[in-house]
């Protein structure tokens, strides 16, 4: 059993900053690629970040500049440190990891989401 805990939502002003964490807990034996995707009210969800266990880095354009994405393999733990917030981010924010149970098992698990408004 594996879980993924996100921290760190809230209301924030345009132009303000968030960091949002997720911690895996479990029977982990490894953990491959981490990421954030996210969905707005009506929308579809969408990649936000992705990082791959080597430290590789891949944005949405839509972020790009603004949101970096980072993890501590130690803690088992990615971070999205948001910055220059728009209204247009405002949505529920997900983690995402590839975890190995074994040597030969891989699954994709998903947090419970966190959510993110923009707003003055």
């Amino acid at each position: 059993q594996v879980q993924l805990v996100e921290s760190g939502g809230g209301l924030v002003q345009p132009g303000g900053s968030l960091r949002l964490s997720c911690a895996a807990s479990g029977s982990i034996f490894s953990i491959n690629g981490m990421g954030w995707y996210r969905q707005g009210q009506g929308k579809q969800r969408e990649l936000v970040a992705a990082i791959t266990s080597r430290g590789s880095t891949n944005y949405a354009g839509s972020v790009k500049g603004r949101f970096t994405i980072s993890r501590d393999n130690a803690k088992n733990t990615v971070y999205l440190q948001m910055n220059s917030l728009k209204p247009e981010d405002t949505a529920v924010y997900y983690c995402n990891a590839e975890v190995s149970l074994s040597i030969a098992t891989m699954y994709g698990y998903w947090g419970q989401g966190t959510q993110v408004t923009v707003s003055s």
